[in-house]
């Protein structure tokens, strides 16, 4: 297989040691990723077994959510200090461990507790996953790599409800979180045995920027969550404010800091710019998109929560099947003409669902949703590759903490602009023409990087050349 092949010359590691190191970060990514698609099906079940509220059991996936993106960029800076590899184990052991801490809890305050240690040991897996691709594979297969990596997300987010309904339909809630337990102990073992060693980084920790960053991240999600849920606007605005200070009080610190949490230099190169900021605003696009057709299919047309999931299937099916095809490709063309040519697809597709009606049928909506993915799917592995490759190896970590948080912020922004636009009372379908505003944005981003992605490709081409 083409991933696993050594040529000379190759950078990362031999070809049959990448395999056992890439099904370890396959598992990894995959529990994390199931396991909040699964639960969020369930929470009607665990509200109704916990004799709790609705509003209380939102919180086992909120509380998750808030302590993974707050840690994000906070594990991508602690990598650097004792190395990727030993990072991906403690998050992966401390998964492990509160999901079956989860699954032995018999009330919502011990279950809130592991779900938090269970954001925690996510955030650890999730900010250095991107980078830990770039040091198993040789810069040449990056793409591919990364066109994997958007293969076994989509998969998980297409498997998490299905499954979530089948082992609900013979067996309680719990063993949604034990089912972790045996695939979460066999990628450990995996990890240990294949992951690239590193030296660590000397100098000190940014404890400041991190706390900064924590508050910031936390804050925004809560004040997003807030307006999503249409909480008072006092409530909102102060948990954005909060947020806003915080990222203002993180910035100076981080360009004072001896060893800056996240080196704002990184941002001088523009093709990394460029690409993050399409990523964020395609992102939400993403989640307005699957938040405001959730309420359609449900409320407007009379679908079920378990046959809404089945109209979504398209979506992360098509990125499935077009993201490895995507990254092959943006190892040997220009990325930022598919990323583009992706956005454009999106647009179109969303413009589509904003025009679906009562009448449009099942047939008619599988076919939107599914263009939205192939769109997406060509999107994201070139885009991702040109913010992993637009940067210096030993800025790795920093690019993939960058990644994950992006996608979190703009998937918990287009949330919260579907609550808010509901709580003014307009139409499920102003949503997501907001969606494809967004990603139109993202699109005008792409193409403004054309130029720079053309001449990184001839450099890197020059550079293959003499090798």
């Amino acid at each position: 297989m083409r991933l696993f092949e050594t040529r000379p010359g190759d950078d990362g590691l031999p070809g049959p040691e990448r395999a056992l190191a890439v099904l370890a970060l396959v598992t990894g990514t995959l529990m994390a990723v199931v396991d909040t698609t699964m639960i969020n099906l369930a929470l009607p079940t665990i509200a109704a077994d916990l004799n709790i509220s609705a509003s209380r059991a939102v919180w086992i996936t909120n509380l998750f959510q808030v302590v993974c993106a707050a840690f994000l960029l906070v594990f991508a800076g602690i990598s650097e200090l004792i190395t990727r590899r030993r990072l991906y184990l403690f998050g992966l052991a401390t998964f492990v461990a509160a999901a079956l801490g989860a699954a032995l809890s018999r009330n919502l305050e011990t279950l809130l507790v592991f779900r938090a240690f269970q954001g925690l040991g996510a955030a650890a897996t999730l900010s250095i996953g991107p980078s830990l691709y770039r040091a198993i594979f040789p810069s040449r297969l990056l793409g591919s790599a990364l066109g994997l990596s958007a293969l076994v997300v989509a998969g998980g987010y297409a498997a998490g409800p299905t499954l979530s309904g089948v082992i609900l339909s013979f067996a309680d809630w719990p063993w949604l979180f034990a089912l972790n337990v045996p695939l979460g102990l066999c990628s450990l073992w995996l990890a240990k045995r294949a992951l690239p060693r590193e030296e660590p980084r000397k100098g000190s920790f940014d404890v400041a920027g991190a706390l900064l960053s924590i508050a910031m991240l936390a804050s925004f999600f809560i004040a997003m969550d807030a307006v999503s849920h249409a909480a008072p606007i006092w409530q909102s605005g102060c948990w954005a404010l909060l947020a806003v200070l915080a990222c203002v009080g993180f910035i100076a610190r981080q360009r004072r800091a001896p060893y800056p949490l996240l080196p704002l230099s990184v941002f001088a190169e523009l093709r990394f710019t460029l690409a993050v900021s399409a990523s964020g605003l395609a992102f939400i696009g993403q989640g307005l998109t699957f938040v405001a057709l959730s309420f359609f299919y449900q409320e407007q047309m009379g679908f079920s929560p378990l046959e809404t999931a089945w109209l979504f299937t398209p979506w992360p099916l098509a990125i499935m099947l077009v993201g490895p095809v995507a990254g092959r490709l943006a190892d040997r063309i220009n990325p930022s003409i598919l990323s583009s040519a992706g956005l454009g697809l999106l647009i179109i597709g969303l413009i589509a669902l904003a025009l679906v009606d009562e009448l449009t049928g099942v047939a008619g909506s599988l076919w939107r949703t599914a263009l939205c993915g192939i769109g997406f799917g060509l999107f994201q592995p070139p885009n991702n590759r040109e913010m992993m490759g637009s940067l210096p190896p030993e800025r790795s970590s920093n690019v993939s903490g960058v990644m994950s948080t992006t996608r979190t912020v703009g998937q918990s922004f287009g949330v919260a602009l579907v609550g808010a636009a509901l709580a003014l009372g307009w139409p499920v379908q102003v949503t997501l023409w907001l969606g494809a505003t967004t990603t139109l944005l993202a699109l005008l981003a792409s193409v403004a990087r054309m130029p720079l992605a053309r001449r990184a490709l001839h450099a890197r081409r020059a550079s293959s050349a003499g090798q």
